[in-house]
């Protein structure tokens, strides 16, 4: 198969917004991908290289020579994996520029879009994570195999791209060996963002309420005497933690999964900067002189399985009854049952004040759902807030059709005048705001290239329009111009009375970042 079909594919996956038709492209996909060729292309659409790291990051793909597109891209799956496998093998002196060239006589033979594509995936941004979702579901279309065993065994299993591929290859057989397992570990329940306390009870009766600590999220496997920690990405970081080893080792089950946080606290509990806990884990040298410099401690939140019994399936009031009796106090993450929001405000209150990013609010009934991102967690943290532009909009669609919904975002370039976009949104906008910037933006909107790509669904527009932003903060993204993006970006309201030259430069976004 062509790299471009592959290329084309995934692009309108994300241009639909429809489940339905996501799966049936991607397992029409999978039914004309041969038996070698699985593997490379379902490891590019969980925006994964089946070699890891290559020795080519950001500025190697930033700092490319511009090369014209051919007039038709031929390269295979095949072709392409075969050349990222030799650029990962170059070593040796002058290897960096030797990769460089490898690297430009690549992209040289691919089309705009398809550069864009392998850049973003070689680099680690390649945001496909609605289209992961898809993939299991077209996979267990294309082997008739139940869309839901095939999600729980990618969850279980800690690589999505690994399960979609056993799938292809063996069918339903090939679900039987992901299971909960010790040493295997699964990835994380993930919270999603929340306004604060008054809307977590719209969601929920009653509420545990947690400390937000700004450390590593850590995976604790434990099976007799041996223990070993993992990242949140599923790293086996086991040597770079003895302190975690020796607790979890001394603890009272034969076998143990633990899902947690370990940070470094100053003196006075308050917590170090989250730079200065990671400082630990970047370090794989005389860690017993960094562990007395920097000592970590270690809090845990969730109980997956004890003595070889899975708790996934049991109520988070349970699993935290259970880490009680297990962990001593000092091991267990501060936290508090809530019936209301002025006790949640409360607890809130007493977290930040003591120098914490914030309060977790999770309900009490929720299952442990390994890999899932739902609202049964919740997020409460104090946010950022800029004015930014307006730079383009686009054209809704489903409820929101007729509508000029998702703005692009821009920071004013004091150097040149301009300004550099930083990431959309469409979060936050009643129906009262949407119909006020479509009338607003329309009276603003520019000529319509029709060479562009985006033409059909994209409005530029004058940079005039100014809107408060709220955001959680800033990540890199070299999917931006400047690097950077915001992330979880909401629309707090606009501000016609705002000058364009008054909204905030692209120095203050970098010194978030920063500090951050």
């Amino acid at each position: 198969m062509r790299f471009a079909e592959l290329v084309a594919t995934s692009a309108k996956t994300a241009k639909t917004r429809k489940r339905t038709e996501k799966r049936d492209l991607l397992a029409a996909l999978f039914g004309r991908l041969s038996g070698p060729e699985r593997a490379i292309g379902v490891a590019y659409l969980a925006g994964t290289l089946p070699q890891g790291k290559i020795g080519v990051g950001y500025a190697a793909i930033r700092d490319l020579p511009a090369a014209p597109e051919p007039e038709e891209s031929t390269l295979t799956l095949a072709e392409v994996d075969a050349a990222l496998t030799a650029i990962g093998a170059i070593a040796g002196k002058g290897s960096k520029q030797k990769r460089a060239d490898a690297l430009g006589a690549l992209f040289a033979q691919l089309r705009q879009d398809e550069r864009r594509f392998l850049g973003a995936l070689i680099v680690g941004e390649l945001r496909q994570g609605a289209l992961v979702s898809s993939m299991l579901d077209a996979a267990a279309q294309h082997a008739k195999v139940p869309a839901k065993r095939v999600r729980r065994a990618a969850m279980l299993a800690g690589d999505p791209a690994l399960v979609a591929g056993a799938v292809l290859d063996e069918g339903e057989a090939a679900l039987a060996r992901f299971r909960l397992t010790v040493f295997r570990p699964v990835l994380p329940m993930l919270a999603s963002p929340c306004a604060g306390p008054e809307a977590a009870f719209e969601r929920h009766a009653q509420l545990r309420a947690e400390l937000k600590l700004d450390g590593a999220r850590v995976q604790v496997h434990k099976q007799g005497d041996e223990v070993r920690v993992y990242t949140r990405k599923l790293h086996d970081v086991t040597s770079r933690v003895p302190e975690i080893v020796e607790e979890v080792r001394a603890l009272e089950a034969d076998s143990l999964i633990l899902d947690g946080e370990t940070i470094a606290l100053r003196p006075d509990g308050r917590p170090h900067p989250f730079q200065t806990t990671m400082k630990r884990f970047g370090r794989s040298k005389d860690v017993a002189a960094m562990r007395k410099k920097l000592p970590l401690r270690h809090f845990y939140f969730d109980l997956l399985l004890r003595d070889g019994d899975s708790w996934l399936e049991r109520p988070l009031a349970e699993r935290a009854a259970a880490l009680q009796a297990l962990l001593p106090e000092a091991n267990r993450v501060p936290a508090r049952e809530v019936g209301d929001a002025d006790a949640l405000e409360d607890f809130y209150a007493e977290a930040t004040e003591a120098g914490h990013e914030g309060v977790m609010a999770k309900a009490l009934d929720a299952p442990y759902a390994a890999g899932s991102r739902g609202f049964a967690w919740l997020k409460i943290k104090p946010t950022h807030e800029l004015d930014l532009v307006v730079l383009a909009v686009e054209r809704g669609s489903g409820r929101r059709k007729g509508w000029l919904s998702n703005l692009h975002l821009g920071a004013r370039d004091p150097e040149t005048g301009g300004f550099v976009m930083l990431g959309k949104t469409f979060k936050g906008l009643s129906d009262e705001m949407l119909a006020w910037q479509t009338k607003h933006l329309g009276e603003l909107a520019l000529p319509v290239d029709d060479d562009a790509e985006d033409a059909r669904w994209v409005v530029r527009v004058r940079p005039t329009l100014v809107v408060e932003i709220a955001f959680s903060n800033v990540q890199a993204s070299p999917q931006y111009p400047a690097g950077m993006a915001l992330r979880f970006a909401r629309v707090r309201r606009h501000r016609p009375d705002k000058d364009a030259k008054d909204a905030a430069t692209i120095d203050e976004v970098r010194a978030i970042f920063e500090r951050e």
